[in-house]
């Protein structure tokens, strides 16, 4: 029997999981993909917005504001990746002049520092290839870039060091309630709990619908991107947005923190809830459309292109609470942008909500605000590297060429809580096969580490869902022959 169990482990999932294991609670954090982060967390824009954007007192603003300057204590604790590099939005002509002043005293009544509305010269001298055409820019400093997925597996780790049960591959088929205990049935287990909360992105209507009275519906709208080299990586030095379309932000060019540049999104609405796919018609509006910001972008630098979906709702706003007609069940729906900036606040509002129906909630005095020592191998001075070296040999074994990732720090994220069990989850750690060459050299030694790390077959091992084999069996077989030596006479 669990105090919460929470459907999805995305950053929202993993955030209050987090931010609940502060608390004496037992909580099951569970998850129909194979991984943490597989959903919107893995393919998005990876930004931190600064919270000029979203609309005056509705939720999404509150917590952006709210939520922005808790990342640098966070990251910091957990040792992900975070930059504040700023972003623009661009002016080309008289109005979006006027639309970038209504974001300006949006920002303001927002409540968000340290932003200025810039001319033509000031915006060129931070961006030298910025398109000739710009008049101007709105400046917002606190704006950051960010390792996504990597915040959203160091909350699932953290979480768990702090006494959180995860569980992957449990697809929610229902949910009913029975004096007070809700029972979550997936098809190979089922979870008892006093509360529910449900952060299943694209999926969250549906799951709400399996309990409660239909209360809104999501639409998922597909985003695609352009991954540029790290050779490309002089071309832009802060987050740069056009005007805001009716569909959102419109197509952005940012750095990563990484060192690559991404390029995007469109916004279509899709069909259905996996269509994943990249198509020529998106990304060439993508790339028509980017140009408009910059002058030269160079595509032929582009190392992969991707998909993901975002969770619009009806409703417009965030969707927060507490379902009226079923106590315990609680909803975080409808986090399209800026939800992953406002994730760390949407956590601590949640907990208010479980504090409300499990009243009294008791600290938990030995929660360990940091996790274990992550080593990044190729960021560490020579004399780091030589006394880590000497402590484990593997760390001087380069795997990946590309991004200098040894084979110490594959095994390392293999044998964290919440490690990695497939290429992707090993891709999504520590970031072999996300170099220039995409893994067509590194793949074939991250499958032999992983299947003698995990004890498995070779073919057992999965790119990353269930049905995602790479090798499905021997192209021959090689007989070896004993030949008998012939005596002539």
């Amino acid at each position: 029997m669990f105090d919460v169990v929470i459907i999805g482990a995305g950053i929202c999932g993993t955030f209050i999981a987090r931010e609940l294991a502060r608390y004496k609670l037992r909580i099951a954090l569970i998850d129909r993909a194979n991984d943490v982060s597989n959903g919107t967390t893995k393919a998005n824009s990876a930004i931190i917005h600064a919270g000029y954007d979203p609309e005056h007192g509705t939720l999404m603003a509150k917590l952006n504001a709210k939520g922005n300057p808790m990342f640098d204590a966070v990251c910091n604790d957990l040792d992900v990746p975070f930059r504040r590099i700023g972003s623009l939005v661009l002016a080309f002509n008289q109005d979006d002049l006027h639309t970038i002043q209504k974001l300006y005293e949006r920002g303001i009544q927002n409540g968000i520092m340290d932003m200025e509305l810039i001319n033509r010269d000031q915006l060129h001298n931070l961006e030298p290839q910025i398109h000739q055409e710009t008049v101007g820019a709105l400046f917002a400093k606190t704006a950051g870039i960010i390792g996504t997925w990597e915040l959203a597996i160091a909350l699932a780790e953290n979480a768990m060091d702090n006494g959180v049960e995860l569980f992957l591959n449990r697809d929610v088929q229902s949910i009913h309630k029975e004096n007070s205990v809700f029972k979550v049935t997936t098809p190979n287990s089922t979870f008892r709990s006093k509360v529910v909360i449900n952060c299943t992105g694209v999926h969250a209507d549906k799951i709400n619908n399996m309990i409660a009275t239909p209360a809104f519906k999501i639409r998922p709208r597909r985003g695609e991107y352009y991954v540029l080299d790290k050779t490309a990586s002089d071309i832009v030095h802060h987050v740069i947005f056009q005007p805001p379309r009716k569909l959102g932000k419109g197509v952005l060019i940012t750095p990563t923190v990484h060192g690559n540049v991404l390029v995007g999104p469109n916004s279509d609405y899709v069909l259905h809830d996996e269509a994943l796919e990249t198509t020529a018609s998106g990304l060439d509006f993508v790339r028509q459309m980017s140009l408009r910001s910059l002058k030269n972008i160079p595509f032929n630098k582009t190392i992969n292109m991707f998909a993901g979906l975002r969770a619009e709702p009806d409703t417009g706003d965030f969707i927060i609470g507490e379902s009226p007609d079923v106590k315990g069940f609680i909803n975080v729906a409808g986090i399209k942008s800026p939800g992953l900036s406002a994730s760390p606040a949407i956590a601590e509002l949640v907990v208010e909500l479980v504090d409300q129906t499990l009243p009294a909630l008791k600290l938990n005095t030995n929660f360990k605000v940091t996790r274990k020592k992550v080593y990044h191998f190729a960021e560490m001075s020579n004399t780091e590297k030589s006394a880590l070296i000497s402590r484990d040999p593997r760390y001087a074994r380069i795997i990946c060429r590309c991004e200098n990732i040894t084979e110490g720090e594959i095994v390392n994220a293999i044998h964290r809580n919440a490690g990695a069990t497939t290429v992707d989850g090993v891709k999504k750690r520590v970031r072999p096969g996300t170099g220039r060459c995409q893994g067509g050299f590194c793949m074939p030694r991250v499958i032999e580490i992983l299947a003698r790390e995990l004890n498995h077959e070779m073919s057992e091992i999965l790119k990353d869902e269930l049905d995602s084999q790479i090798i499905t069996g021997t192209t021959k077989t090689t007989e070896i022959v004993e030949r008998e030596e012939l005596t002539v006479a």
